[in-house]
């Protein structure tokens, strides 16, 4: 008898695998955290928070994170030309 767990399993297809609804999760907090990182410690915060939008990036393709990877690195941008301009302490 052949076994296939694939077509076994009725399953709707517009229904999300939890991998993508982790990375999602990932996504929102690292753009949360980004954010955050502008105006407070720019490289304590928002290195890490790349680091987690990238991989929520590699967990599942979407805009979502997407954006939380472009968004890290405007605000990477930003945090760094903000303290400086105002000698603000980076890290």
């Amino acid at each position: 008898m052949n076994y296939d767990a694939e077509t076994s399993i009725a399953r709707d297809p517009s229904q999300r695998r939890s991998s993508e609804s982790v990375s999602g999760y990932l996504a929102s907090l690292a753009i949360f955290v980004s954010v955050v990182g502008i105006f407070w410690h720019p490289l304590r915060l928002i290195v890490p928070a790349l680091v987690v939008a990238l991989v929520a990036s590699g967990m599942a393709k979407g805009r979502l994170q997407f954006a939380a990877v472009l968004i890290g690195a405007v605000c990477l941008f930003l945090g760094m030309a903000l303290a400086v301009s105002t000698g603000h302490a980076l890290w």
